[in-house]
């Protein structure tokens, strides 16, 4: 299966399948050029509504994870690579902002482990 689903998560499951392909592209489990179900073909295997799976894939579209190339489906994208660098230059941005304000290291990691399990 290309990405598991939990039935009994509070998760909801357009972002079980939005994340659970989003850590297979960044993994690279998912290399780039590799063609995804479509969106009916992946509703129907996991048992949900082709509107769930259609909206992971626009959220994932959107991030630059995958691209649609029209009747040919939806592939992995290259531009996904980008994603990483971006996060690279917010941190960097990030440790400038806390070194300019005084904050310590450990306090300032902590701050954004706060803020990514609230995310």
């Amino acid at each position: 299966m290309i990405v598991d689903l939990d039935t009994s998560s509070s998760v909801p499951p357009f972002e079980q399948v939005r994340s659970g392909l989003a850590s297979r592209i960044n993994d690279h489990s998912l290399t780039v050029g590799t063609r995804l179900p479509t969106v009916r073909k992946l509703a129907a295997d996991l048992g949900l509504a082709a509107n769930t799976v259609a909206r992971a894939y626009r959220e994932l579209e959107v991030a630059g994870l995958i691209e649609t190339r029209g009747r040919t489906g939806s592939f992995v994208s290259s531009a996904g690579d980008e994603t990483r660098q971006q996060l690279r230059d917010a941190a960097a941005d990030y440790a400038d902002l806390t070194h300019r304000l005084g904050v310590p290291h450990t306090e300032a990691i902590d701050i954004v482990a706060t803020a990514i399990k609230q995310a």
